[in-house]
């Protein structure tokens, strides 16, 4: 009671908390050393705790020069937004990287599942699909999206392998069951996993 949405706001996100550390300790497979190394690192590059868009789309616009990030690194950002506050705390920031990194097959590609369900309804339908194609498309710098390249192609074709009940809607387990069970899916849907 009292507090919004059940969340407790940190007092000074710049401090790192025993109890962020433990959270992390137990959700990551990083030790107490790595986790205060990545806190400095991520304090250098964010003074004041937090993580912008703006930022992060910048960050991701130095490794994919030759394509446009903007509309992919906001998906993505949703997705490691997971307070939905706008800012990613270093918290959200070491989670995310820990299962990128790190995560077995099956946590990378639930992760690539939530940046699908891009209204978070808990699945991911054609439209969602096709936006987020599109997205990695620009960030790519893909030019050619003609004929089966296309994106409505490509998620006709997904839809057509992974969508199981043919109820035209992919379900978390139905993405990564498919993913895994395909690995050119897995590889278009989700690389490096």
């Amino acid at each position: 009671m009292g507090n919004k949405g059940g969340k407790t706001k940190k007092k000074n996100p710049t401090v790192l908390t025993e109890d962020e550390i433990n959270l992390l300790l137990s959700n990551t497979s990083f030790t107490r050393e790595e986790i205060y190394r990545w806190h400095d690192g991520f304090m250098k590059d964010c003074p004041k705790g937090q993580l912008d868009k703006k930022k992060f789309v910048d960050a991701y616009k130095a490794f994919y020069p030759q394509g446009k990030a903007d509309k992919f690194c906001n998906h993505v950002f949703k997705v490691f937004d997971f307070d939905n506050s706008g800012r990613i705390d270093f918290t959200e920031f070491l989670i995310a990287i820990s299962v990128t990194a790190q995560g077995d097959a099956e946590k990378k590609l639930s992760m690539a599942f939530r940046m699908y369900d891009v209204d978070r309804n808990g699945k991911v339908d054609k439209k969602e699909m096709e936006k987020i194609i599109e997205a990695i498309y620009d960030l790519l710098g893909e030019e050619h999206r003609k004929g089966e390249n296309s994106p409505s192609e490509r998620v006709k074709t997904i839809m057509s392998k992974l969508d199981t009940d043919q109820n035209g809607y992919l379900s978390e387990n139905e993405f990564v069951e498919g993913c895994l069970a395909d690995p050119l899916l897995r590889s278009l849907l989700a690389p490096n996993t």
